[in-house]
């Protein structure tokens, strides 16, 4: 069935804002090709939008990769499942974060496709689908290391020779997650991925088909190519970022957000002036201080505070001073020319110079995956449209 949506872009109030996401439809495309340009031609990919998007706006990724060809979504909640079909996504959407009882209903309603990790879920959701046919198509997850959601291996088959697949639920999708892969040392993924095979082999030595295994995140992808099964889940690699940079790769990757904002008010300090709140940063010569429109309300980590670097005029210059819940101070001491109304970059490039997730993660002791999540609803997205 073809999409019912129509690209949006843009709205005018986003330009009201000092304070914006800017979103490249362009590097995500960009990115998506290099999951393709990794994988064997008859890899299916199912592209990760949960946590919206990683903070790029889920609709609207999964808006531009369905445009792109890509026809499997993968979500963590049934809420987000809904918003994507109400948006008009037609194509298979996979809850992979679990489904309570009283959510099986709407999971029905919308055709969302659940992972099952335990029987009681599989045994809510047949009961709720009784008198309907044909059979609902379910992923079961194993549990090979994660030690979360997940069926313990040795009672897959016992779970997919259960009346529940005799009938009501059909056996779709096989799938497990990584936890280490992005770990140079191998050897737990490695055991990981050898226990999911023994899982898959021993389901088909007993004539039970499984039409699509999946293994691979984006460690995965990137680092261990035997894991690149019928499909695969791509994540944080669609929006232009690794696990956590520090392994080398082969993938061309191109961030598509950027992070920015206005200064509001530029104001000249004295020696031995105290900063912000609980005036934990002491000036220790004169200074100009800069103030930007932003905080941790925003989703600007106050961890960032006196450790974080911005891009003013193509130089970095320090955060000082708590972030504030609305507000931060830079300082601006050594460009005098810094006026109010001066763009400041919190990630991403400003003429040579570039501040990355992963700078973000280093200074503040997280990863990229948290700075990216974190970016809140009062900060607008803006997007670059396909060419």
């Amino acid at each position: 069935m073809p999409n019912q949506f129509t690209l949006t872009l843009p709205s005018e109030r986003s330009a009201l804002s000092p304070t914006i996401a800017s979103i490249s439809l362009p590097a995500l495309a960009h990115n998506l090709g290099e999951v393709q340009r990794l994988l064997p031609p008859q890899c299916e990919i199912l592209a990760v939008v949960k946590a919206d998007g990683y903070g790029h706006g889920g609709l609207m990724v999964a808006e531009t990769l369905s445009r792109l060809g890509i026809r499997r979504f993968g979500v963590t909640t049934v809420q987000e499942g809904v918003a994507l079909r109400e948006h008009g996504i037609r194509e298979s959407i996979l809850v992979m974060g679990g489904v309570f009882p009283f959510q099986l209903s709407e999971l029905i309603q919308y055709t969302l496709i659940p992972v099952l990790h335990d029987e009681d879920t599989a045994q809510g959701l047949a009961e709720a689908l009784r008198g309907r046919v044909p059979p609902y198509p379910v992923h079961i997850k194993i549990d090979t290391g994660m030690r979360r959601l997940g069926l313990p291996p040795e009672k897959t088959l016992s779970f997919v020779q259960s009346p529940l697949f005799n009938g009501r639920l059909q056996l779709e999708g096989l799938m497990t997650h990584l936890a280490d892969a992005d770990n140079p040392d191998p050897d737990f993924t490695l055991a990981q991925i050898k226990q999911f095979q023994a899982v898959a082999d021993q389901l088909r030595s007993a004539g039970i088909p499984i039409p699509l295994l999946h293994v691979a995140n984006t460690a995965g992808i990137l680092f261990h190519p035997e894991t690149h099964l019928g499909l695969v889940r791509p994540g944080i690699m669609l929006y232009g970022h690794t696990p956590t940079g520090v392994k080398p790769h082969t993938a061309r990757l191109q961030p598509a957000m950027r992070l920015f904002t206005k200064v509001i008010q530029v104001r000249s300090v004295g020696v031995g002036d105290r900063l912000s709140y609980q005036g934990a940063f002491r000036t220790t010569r004169a200074s100009r201080i800069a103030v930007l429109p932003i905080g941790y309300a925003h989703g600007y980590s106050r961890r960032l505070s006196d450790k974080g670097m911005v891009l003013v005029r193509n130089c970095r210059v320090p955060i000082v001073g708590n972030i504030c819940m609305d507000m931060m101070l830079i300082d601006v001491t050594d460009l005098p020319q810094v006026q109010p109304g001066d763009e400041a970059v919190l990630m991403g490039k400003q003429g040579s110079e570039e501040i990355s997730a992963q700078d973000l993660a280093g200074w503040q002791d997280s990863i990229p995956y948290e700075v990216l999540c974190s970016i809140g609803p009062r900060v607008h997205r803006i997007y670059e449209p396909l060419p």
